[in-house]
């Protein structure tokens, strides 16, 4: 699938040849503090199947629970999360961060990752007020 997309502010635009079968909730706490909230959705390139159309991202390398070395990718200007990748610059796959997608409501999560780590109050999240907008407080 054929997906484009952008950092808050623009500075950053890409296009990406992605799996849309490859979409995930990562539940790691690396992700929970990226990302400021409670799990990330990403969806996961085809190698070396991210493109920048408009700008590059800076890279900062994370060693993750695995071991492994992580490259997060984000925009230097707003801070937007990008993606994360190897470190190994050859056969990149991305896992690209699905907020930053513009066809995001396309990417249904098949799979959630690292559940150990998941808050428990995600499994009530259906029983929570929900608004469509910020409501009125008075």
């Amino acid at each position: 699938m054929h997906i484009n997309g952008s950092c808050h502010c623009g500075e950053i635009k890409f296009e990406a040849e992605v799996d849309e079968k490859k979409v995930m909730l990562c539940h790691c706490s690396d992700c929970q503090k990226l990302s400021g909230t409670a799990f990330r959705s990403v969806v996961i390139s085809e190698p070396n199947g991210l493109t920048f159309t408009k700008g590059q991202p800076k890279e900062y390398v994370k060693v993750a629970e695995s071991g492994n070395q992580r490259a997060q990718g984000f925009c230097q200007n707003c801070g937007s999360a990008i993606y994360a990748t190897s470190v190994d610059p050859s056969n990149r796959v991305y896992g690209i961060r699905a907020g930053c997608i513009e066809q995001r409501n396309q990417l249904v999560p098949k799979s959630q990752i690292w559940c150990r780590s998941a808050v428990p109050w995600l499994k009530e999240l259906s029983n929570i007020p929900a608004f469509d907008t910020v409501p009125l407080h008075k």
